[in-house]
């Protein structure tokens, strides 16, 4: 007997909690929950809105795993765009799997990467934080790095919608506050299984 989690695949693992929609009252609860960062940009880009959120832990752990969805217009024009930001402990593998990699973390694609210049330059809680490009899916980009002792993803759709990164975005960790300006919009087809 284990009170554990087990998936037939990947063995003992944290359950999943998404939200089915999203308001302040559901972020309050998140945010309740984490003992990892929630990652949201703030101020938010001009027309874009918190779409859900989610978080992979238990009632014993935590949320060791969280999630962010947000979206608006694509930075290329020609439609919509969505963004999911994960900050997550190592070994969870929630930010991997919506990127759509193998494995837990990022793996042997960063070691690559940390060779060269960062793809992206953000700043979270304050402080700059470099990103870099992991093989992804054709349909969405996404980025890695590290920011308040955990790994930090962003993962876009469509793939293009990456180039948000090139902008001066900030990211604040709704752990430490939650802004009453926060904008609320349906929720995403990528937090709820469409990634």
């Amino acid at each position: 007997m284990s009170s554990e989690w087990r998936c037939d695949v990947h063995g003992p693992v944290l359950p999943m909690h998404v939200a089915p929609h999203i308001d302040a009252d559901i972020v309050g609860v998140a945010v309740k929950h984490a003992a990892v960062p929630l990652w949201c940009p703030w101020p938010l880009l001009p027309g874009w809105m918190i779409t859900g959120v989610g978080w992979a832990g238990d009632e014993r752990s935590g949320g060791r795993a969280t999630a962010l969805a947000c979206s608006g217009p694509s930075p290329l024009g020609g439609g919509p765009a969505d963004v999911l930001l994960v900050a997550e402990e190592p070994g969870i593998g929630l930010g991997a799997r919506f990127a759509g990699i193998d494995g837990p973390d990022p793996g042997p694609d960063l070691d690559r990467a940390f060779a060269s210049m960062a793809h992206a330059r953000i700043k979270a809680a304050g402080h700059p934080t470099p990103l870099w490009a992991v093989a992804a899916p054709a349909d969405r980009s996404a980025y890695v790095g590290e920011a308040k002792g955990t790994w930090l993803y962003a993962v876009a759709w469509p793939a293009s919608a990456g180039y948000l990164l090139a902008d001066d975005v900030i990211l604040h960790d709704l752990t430490e506050s939650v802004p009453s300006e926060l904008v609320y919009g349906a929720p995403s087809p990528y937090l709820h299984g469409g990634a």
